[in-house]
């Protein structure tokens, strides 16, 4: 086994722009909602690597025959890309991917035959004993496009213009299927393995929450506030969990452990998240763990919270939402004293139009 690249590499990266760059020499695509994955191919050795160096073959066995079938059985490349879940009535399910990142082989089996993944292909770092890191974008785009000619139906390219009326159109109009944006690239950019050298224009937007608690700071509990716990009420008057906001300096996270002490006071009695913190509690003294009470991504990692009285309301930017929570963490924008908690409600927020994938890809 040896790969034209040997792994693991960084990625490149994109740095958030406020609005799609204009000019010549860009090169826009959509920002697909998934997980980051790099392909070493080598004849019939195949190695899949995440966005954080960490191998993902295990997690997307259905993968496997599609990527090794590109290029022909004696094929040598290095792809980078997303790996994908796509729905067709809802697009891109984030959430199903979640659920592959399993312990048990047998439960990802499953899961693969419910629902398949895709590769979406959006850069190419090597082909044959050829290394195009150094190549123009545009150059590695066309290599990519030859390798990908006869794809597998699991293997897509990423669409690609130079006209940003296009590319302001997919930013529009793709949301609804999922997508989280634009990303663009210099055409002539050689691939800047671990740099934010590309652009990335994301949906953002503000809103009102309700902060129902807190999560101390790993790095000093009891004297630093790691996150805030947002809430938003449904049309049953339900306040439901829908992320935290985390963007805070090193200071003011001790600012905030002295400005959010009137709250703790009596915050458990009426609490509307009374009970999941009673089962939690319950769940600890007897050394077990709730569903949900360890992060997905670092097995191990204290997700335990302390309630606050729900009555601040604060308003932070977000991007877009996954089912009814914030997809990503949220940053945070401004307390709002003027506002009640009972208006941080579902209804503020915009609503995005389903769109089809189909559409992006033309088929």
């Amino acid at each position: 086994m040896a790969y034209p690249i040997e792994p693991p590499i960084p990625p490149m990266l994109a740095k958030p722009t406020p609005a799609i760059p204009d000019g010549d020499g860009w090169i826009y695509e959509p920002k697909w909602d998934g997980f980051r994955a790099l392909v070493f191919r080598d004849g019939s050795d195949m190695y899949l690597q995440s966005r954080d160096l960490k191998p993902l073959n295990r997690y997307f066995p259905e993968l496997e025959a599609p990527l090794l079938a590109l290029g022909g059985a004696d094929a040598r490349f290095v792809l980078d890309g997303e790996v994908v879940i796509a729905n067709a009535q809802t697009g891109l399910d984030f959430d199903a991917l979640l659920l592959r990142i399993h312990p048990a082989a047998s439960r990802v089996k499953m899961l693969s035959e419910q629902a398949s993944a895709s590769f979406v292909a959006f850069d190419c770092l090597a082909d044959g004993d050829e290394d195009l890191r150094d190549r123009p974008f545009a150059e590695r785009r066309q290599r990519l496009e030859r390798l990908t000619a006869a794809a597998h139906p699991s293997v897509r390219l990423t669409p690609s213009t130079t006209d940003p009326a296009v590319a302001q159109h997919w930013f529009e109009v793709f949301e609804g299927a999922g997508l989280d944006g634009v990303i663009g690239k210099g055409a002539n950019d050689p691939y800047a393995a671990g740099k934010r050298t590309m652009a990335k224009i994301k949906h953002a937007r503000t809103a009102d929450c309700v902060v129902a608690g807190f999560r101390w700071h790993k790095n000093g509990p009891g004297t630093l506030i790691g996150s805030l716990m947002l809430g938003l009420f449904n049309d049953a008057g339900d306040l439901q969990s829908v992320g935290v906001t985390s963007s805070f300096t090193m200071a003011k996270r001790e600012e905030l452990v002295e400005f959010l002490a009137p709250y703790r006071t009596g915050s458990m009695e009426n609490h509307p998240w009374r009970d999941w913190a009673l089962a939690e509690a319950s769940a600890i003294e007897q050394g077990r763990r709730l569903p949900g009470a360890q992060s997905r991504w670092n097995r191990g990692k204290d997700l335990s919270w302390e309630p606050l009285r729900p009555e601040l309301v604060v308003e932070v930017a977000y991007d877009h939402l996954q089912g009814d929570r914030f997809r990503h963490g949220t940053t945070f924008r401004r307390w709002r004293p003027d506002r009640s908690p009972s208006d941080c409600r579902y209804d503020q927020l915009e609503e995005t139009p389903a769109a089809l994938l189909a559409d992006l890809f033309g088929s």
